[in-house]
């Protein structure tokens, strides 16, 4: 008979009610229902719903981590890298329920701990953009500028070009995106 990680199993069973529910609207006790599980097993893994959201969310990191780190090919310019980047963190987004229910919990609600969750993704994309507009400086592939603000700009664009334009425009092709987020970081709209 195989071993149940029952760890595993509750994080499971809360990230489902949180991508079902949302963060307010999750209980512990529709945690312990969704995982069959007595609701003292998720208390020996975790003091609480916010430390269990802290859990999903730490793993939900190392996972974008990862996509980040398996996209970067050293070979390939700055704004090829960043354009894989971006779309691979954004398309893992866009299939990661809980996303979608932290975003609209926080527009909705405003619930503190979505937004601090959603807070805590970004400023992770952030720092690792930041740090690749460090390296593309150094190897002479952008001009000297603030990192931090360069970062933030890169990724509000793009969002902006891959979601929020959708909502008063056609949405962009993959192909159109690359071409815009070029245009307006690489080459400028001066003539």
């Amino acid at each position: 008979m195989a071993v149940v990680d029952r760890r595993q199993q509750v994080l499971q069973a809360a990230t489902k009610s949180f991508s079902l529910f949302g963060y307010k609207a999750t209980t512990m006790d529709q945690v312990a229902k969704i995982a069959n599980v007595g609701k003292g097993t998720i208390y020996t893994f975790f003091t609480n719903k916010e430390q269990l959201f802290d859990e999903i969310l730490r793993e939900v990191i190392m996972d974008m981590k990862l996509i980040a780190e398996r996209e970067i090919k050293r070979e390939r310019s700055f704004f090829d890298n960043l354009h894989h980047v971006l779309d691979a963190l954004l398309e893992f987004r866009s299939e990661h329920e809980l996303f979608i229910k932290l975003s609209q919990e926080s527009r909705d609600f405003g619930t503190p701990q979505a937004n601090e969750g959603l807070d805590k993704i970004e400023n992770v994309v952030l720092e690792y953009l930041e740090r690749e507009v460090e390296h593309a400086i150094t190897q002479g592939e952008v001009k000297p500028c603030e990192p931090k603000i360069v970062s933030l700009v890169m990724f509000r664009l793009y969002i902006v070009l891959t979601a929020e334009l959708s909502n008063v425009h056609v949405p962009l092709t993959k192909e159109q995106i690359k071409s815009y987020f070029h245009l307006f970081l690489a080459e400028g709209l001066a003539e």
